[in-house]
């Protein structure tokens, strides 16, 4: 696994968790996973025991690389360790509003270490399994390398096909690597792209976005390639780790339930209320966003309509994430005046876990979403989730409307404020009714653990070693 972030060591979104959970179940079931990703903000000598260390050749220049490795629970990390990413404080850029000018330099750099730290090792993987752009000229670079790895094959994730890593054509020089016309995309350099070209097999992270991308409506330019690859790609719904989102054993809530027993639930409920500000009303539905404040998770089709909504309806609000500053500025305008709505500029794991928990709805009004695991936390507790019908939501929530025995949340298609305010009421109603615990039971009842979604990973690693790439 080849990966700019993975957690426990270093995440901004749902990349590190999906990388993070994947490798110890490949693990489990008798495959030797490891996963290689730059260590960051962080001395060299607490990145682990030192394995190797080697020159990476870049542009009039060789850089001193030292690989590092420790195991966090049972899973084989190694660390990139070189002043690129040890002496910065943050994985893409200081803030996530700033990226870093010589980001292609950084990763450029940390694609051929991942490779040379494998020769150094004398471990022949047989797949390099890159995730996203920051891993893109890992499958290039491979096509390139000697007997060694000859054998090797590639497979690309895309976890969010808007993110491409494109940059000046001129940067190219930096990695001092021969270049191929394929690495460019409107005369820049495209490190997604590259991806998606040399890769032996392409994944992403939800059958519905795999078809979704394909389109010009999503598929961000790069829609020709993905036809044209079509055979090679595959779309594989993301698990959850079952461990960390637990009702009966979750660490970070004080209450737990079970699908039998709801009280625990209740609880939560309450403890939401009191530390977020909102009035302690056991029988008043609670709505929930935990989210980047941006227009592709549909704030600006909410923020027309959400004064109306908690002013006409007996509901409550809480709201937490950052992101744009428009965004964050008028939810907080609306707050002032609606008792019933809490909205908190932050980023809390403790937080998310009490949210996803306690909450009765929660709200993914999305443009577009990859694969989701909000959808996924939140039928795990319980806790509705109501969507637009779009990528791996689509893949994963089954519409009340149109299923009534087998419901477990609510989907709907057109992404305008009236339809937003039509599903929150539509919710309530649902609230309300009497057999409203068992679409809890049904919700609860799903399994997205990480066993057959690597499954699917296997089948594809299995299918590309034994075929050469056409």
């Amino acid at each position: 696994m080849i990966s700019s972030e993975a957690v426990p060591f270093a995440k901004s979104g749902g990349l590190a968790d999906v990388v993070g959970a994947l490798t110890p179940v490949l693990k489990k079931a008798g495959h030797d996973a490891r996963i290689v990703m730059p260590a960051y903000n962080t001395k060299p000598a607490d990145a682990g025991e030192e394995v190797c260390s080697f020159e990476v050749p870049m542009l009039g220049r060789s850089e001193k690389v030292e690989i590092r490795a420790k195991k966090e629970k049972g899973t084989l990390y190694y660390f990139v360790c070189h002043p690129y990413f040890c002496e910065r404080k943050g994985i893409y850029g200081d803030t996530s509003f700033e990226p870093y000018s010589d980001n292609f330099e950084r990763f450029s750099m940390f694609c051929k270490a991942s490779i040379i730290m494998c020769r150094e090792m004398g471990w022949k993987p047989d797949v390099f399994h890159c995730h996203d752009w920051t891993a893109g000229l890992v499958p290039y670079f491979l096509d390139r390398e000697g007997a060694f790895f000859k054998d090797c094959k590639s497979v690309f994730t895309i976890h969010n096909l808007a993110y491409q890593g494109t940059f000046s054509r001129m940067d190219w020089l930096l990695c001092a690597e021969r270049p191929n016309e394929k690495c460019f995309r409107d005369g820049r350099v495209n490190m997604l792209q590259t991806g998606l070209v040399f890769s032996d097999f392409i994944t992403t992270v939800s059958p519905t976005y795999a078809k979704e991308i394909q389109t010009s409506q999503q598929g961000c330019g790069l829609e020709d390639i993905l036809i044209k690859r079509k055979k090679y790609l595959k779309g594989i719904v993301n698990g959850i780790d079952i461990k960390d989102w637990n009702p009966q054993k979750d660490a970070l809530i004080p209450y737990h339930f079970t699908m039998k027993n709801l009280s625990g639930k209740a609880k939560l409920k309450a403890e939401i209320q009191k530390e977020f500000n909102l009035p302690i009303a056991p029988k008043v539905p609670l709505f929930a966003m935990i989210s980047r404040l941006a227009s592709q998770k549909g704030f600006d089709a909410l923020l027309p309509v959400l004064d109306r909504i908690l002013k006409e309806n007996r509901l409550q609000f809480v709201i937490v994430g950052t992101g744009d500053s428009y965004l964050e500025k008028n939810l907080l305008e609306i707050a002032k005046f609606n008792e019933n709505l809490s909205v908190n500029i932050m980023f809390s794991n403790k937080a998310a876990h009490l949210i996803e928990a306690g909450s009765d709805f929660f709200l993914m009004p999305s443009r577009y979403e990859p694969c989701g695991l909000n959808q996924l936390y939140s039928l795990r507790y319980g806790t509705i989730p109501i969507a637009r019908r779009t990528g791996g939501l689509a893949d994963t929530i089954i519409d009340i409307g149109e299923f009534p025995r087998e419901g477990t949340g609510l989907l709907f298609d057109d992404l305008t404020s009236d339809e937003i305010e039509r599903q929150i009421r539509r919710a309530v109603e649902l609230y309300n009714r009497p057999d409203f615990g068992n679409m809890i039971y049904r919700a609860m009842n799903q399994d997205f653990s990480w066993e057959s979604s690597a499954e699917e990973y296997l089948g594809v690693y299995k299918k590309i070693t034994v075929k050469k790439r056409s």
